[in-house]
């Protein structure tokens, strides 16, 4: 089992492109393969150290989630072994932190869906009273718990980029009625059964964020990664409290180390300390154990 892994070096395999923290290879034409690296992004600029285990954290994270909430939406997994589609001497590359999925044609609007007003949200509403175009009763607090969990799209951007809040009436101009309509139904199904079932394990699901593609048939898929610590805010219930943010269950050391440091958050970032990247490990690691019960395998 390879330890850390900042970038993915698999030469058996086409190599279509990287993210912020995904390596994506072609196998064969209607499929992929997806190695998830153990980089971290802040403020959409990718540090220079990695964080140990994390990718294969994230990888387990979201198959758990996959397999827990496969009756609600067909997702992009296929099965079949990474260690079967690359060759002997990269098996250690993609061991524990890589899928092979569908090839599918990715719908370019992130669907997040907020439970609680945090973060972005929070700024927004103190300005206008409503979150991303979607109106709210006055008088909420920061990390209160909204009525009801919200749908809030946002414009997917190009690497280095924030992506873009949008409304949901321009996510219809973008991708049609009907798509937006069926994508705001599953997601706000999808956050309802996670975050019920993040509460038996005392885990509060504040926001999150799905994606979606099509096949060649034209039928919708979840792909990506699903309800892991760098697609949600998670709390911890026994230290939520309204009107304050909770501590959580992902970058955060790194963000609030960040904030300190005289930074104009662009590339390159500051490098990490030793204390930022082993705290924000361990934290990680709790997540997925505090979710889940499994530890990490």
């Amino acid at each position: 089992m390879s330890s850390t892994l900042y970038e993915s070096t698999l030469h058996s395999l086409k190599l279509l492109g990287r993210g912020k923290v995904r390596d994506n290879y072609a196998v064969g034409d209607d499929k992929l393969l997806i190695v998830t690296t153990d980089r971290l992004s802040a403020f959409d600029v990718v540090m220079g150290e990695p964080i140990p285990a994390k990718g294969r954290v994230l990888n387990q994270m979201a198959n758990f989630w996959f397999e827990k909430l496969g009756d609600l939406v067909p997702n992009h997994l296929t099965g079949i072994a990474p260690e079967s589609v690359v060759a002997a001497d990269e098996v250690p590359q993609v061991a524990g932190r890589a899928v092979v999925v569908k090839r599918l044609e990715p719908i370019l609007v992130e669907a997040v869906v907020r439970g609680y007003l945090a973060g972005s949200g929070w700024k927004d509403y103190q300005a206008s009273g409503s979150v991303c175009g979607v109106a709210l009763p006055p008088g909420l607090q920061n990390a209160q718990k909204l009525p009801e969990p919200i749908f809030t799209p946002a414009a997917k951007a190009e690497m280095g980029h924030h992506d873009e809040n949008i409304t949901y009436a321009q996510m219809e101009s973008r991708i049609g009625t009907e798509l937006s309509a069926t994508i705001r139904e599953i997601s706000i199904k999808l956050y309802e059964r996670a975050a019920e079932y993040a509460a038996t394990r005392g885990i509060i699901i504040a926001d999150t964020k799905f994606e979606f593609g099509l096949d060649d048939k034209g039928e919708l898929y979840l792909m990506d990664e699903i309800l892991t610590a760098d697609s949600s805010r998670f709390w911890p219930a026994d230290g939520y409290q309204v009107g304050s943010n909770p501590p959580s269950f992902d970058k955060q050391f790194v963000r609030d180390w960040l904030e300190t440091q005289p930074w104009d958050k662009t590339a390159p970032a500051p490098a990490l300390p030793a204390e930022v990247v082993e705290r924000t490990a361990a934290k990680y690691r709790e997540a997925l154990e505090r979710l889940t019960g499994q530890a990490l395998q």
